[in-house]
C-alpha cells in the first residue's frame, strides 16, 4: 500500500530525508519511531503530497504522489499533530464539511457520519460545538472525521501526544478497531515506545532521514541481546568493557550507560567487577527505549534542531516520554 524507493527531501543544504526505502503491507500497521527532527513528518508530508521530494519515488495504495496526487488524496485520511477541527462547530457539522469536500451523496453522507460516530462513541455528543469536547473527543472526532470516504490508508500524526494516559488507551482502541473493522493499512508516528509496542505490527526506527532498523517489536527488542543493565557512574569508562563477550550493545542516556547483556543475571557479577565502584544498577529485560537509544544514541531532542524538520507542530518531548 505505501511504497519508496530512493524518497529523498533537501532543504538547502540539509537533507531532512535521505534515500528512504519502504513497503507497507496492506492492512499493516506500520510506525515510524525516531527523535524529534529525525525525518518522519516529512516522510508523512511527502506522502500525503503537500510536500514534494527531491529527488526517488514513491506511491501510496498504486498510485505516484507526484503524478497522481488526486489520487493519492482519495485514498488516505489523515490525522494531524495539531487539532484541526472547527471549535465554532459541531461534531456532526465538521463531519458534513469534510463529507462535502469529497463530494459524497446526501445520502451516503449521513449513513457514514452515523457510522463514524458510533465508531468512536460520539454520537450523544454529535451535536455539542467541538470547543466544548475535551483533548480525547477532539481527537476521536478527527478519527471519524478521517475514515468518512473509506481510505485505503490512515495516517497518523503523533494521534496521542499531549493526552492523559486513560484517554490515550481509549485512542489505541480506537486506533486498532479501525485496522480490525475497516481493514485499513496505518502509517502512525509516535513518540511514545509503549504505543508503537502495543499498536504496530513493525516497526522502523528513522534518524537523520535514514531506517536504521526494521522488524516487529518482538524482533528488534530480542536483537538487543537479551536482558538490559543500566548503570549510573560518573565517568563511565567503555574501554572496561573490551573483551566481555556477553555485552552486546552500549548506548548513553545521559549519566546512564545502557548496555544489552546477554543472560545478565549470570554475567552481572563479571560486569560490576569489571567497571567497579558504580552508583547504581537496574536489570530488566530489553524495551523499545533501548532498541531506540541503541540506534539512535541518543535522547529525544527538540522538533527541527538541525535545521529542517518543521512538520506540523514544533514539540520539544521531556526525558520522561523518553521512558514511556
Amino acid at each position: 500500500m505505501i511504497n519508496t524507493s530512493k524518497l529523498t527531501k533537501k532543504f538547502g543544504d540539509f537533507t531532512a530525508v535521505d534515500k528512504l526505502g519502504l513497503d507497507v503491507a496492506k492492512g499493516e500497521v506500520f510506525g515510524l519511531l525516531g527523535p524529534n527532527g529525525a525525518g518522519k513528518t516529512t516522510t508523512i508530508s511527502m506522502l500525503i503530497t503537500l510536500v514534494e521530494p527531491t529527488s526517488g519515488t514513491a506511491t501510496v495504495n498504486g498510485f505516484d504522489i507526484v503524478t497522481q496526487k488526486s489520487d493519492v488524496r482519495k485514498s488516505i485520511g489523515i490525522v494531524f499533530q495539531e487539532p484541526s477541527v472547527d471549535d465554532l462547530l459541531t461534531g456532526r457539522e465538521n463531519l458534513e464539511m469534510h463529507a462535502k469536500l469529497y463530494c459524497m451523496p446526501r445520502e451516503i453522507r449521513k449513513k457514514r457520519i452515523r457510522e463514524a460516530l458510533e465508531l468512536v462513541e460520539l454520537t450523544e455528543r454529535a451535536d455539542s460545538f467541538v470547543k466544548t469536547y475535551s483533548g480525547g473527543m477532539r481527537r476521536r472526532l478527527e478519527l471519524a472525521r478521517g475514515l468518512l470516504h473509506r481510505p485505503k490508508v490512515m495516517f497518523l500524526d503523533e494521534p496521542t501526544l499531549g493526552l492523559d494516559p486513560q484517554t490515550r488507551e481509549h485512542i489505541w482502541m480506537f486506533i486498532r478497531k479501525l485496522n480490525k473493522e475497516e481493514k485499513m493499512t496505518i502509517l502512525l508516528t509516535t513518540h511514545y515506545m509503549e504505543e508503537a509496542d502495543t499498536l504496530c505490527d513493525r516497526i522502523g526506527v528513522i534518524d537523520s532521514g535514514k531506517i536504521r532498523v526494521l522488524g516487529t517489536p518482538k524482533e528488534l527488542k530480542r536483537a538487543i541481546g537479551g536482558d538490559t543493565v543500566v548503570i549510573r557512574k560518573k565517568g563511565f569508562d567503555r574501554k572496561k568493557l573490551r573483551g566481555l563477550s556477553f555485552v552486546k550493545s552500549i548506548a548513553q542516556n545521559g549519566s546512564e550507560t545502557i548496555l544489552g547483556v546477554q543472560d545478565a543475571h549470570s554475567n552481572l557479577q563479571k560486569l560490576l567487577a569489571r567497571i567497579g565502584p558504580i552508583d547504581s544498577v537496574e536489570v530488566r529485560e530489553a524495551s523499545l527505549t533501548d532498541v531506540f537509544l541503541k540506534y539512535t544514541g541518543k535522547k529525544f531532542r527538540d522538533e527541527g534542531e538541525d535545521g529542517g524538520e518543521g512538520g506540523w507542530g514544533n514539540r520539544v518531548m521531556h526525558q520522561s516520554n523518553v521512558r514511556g
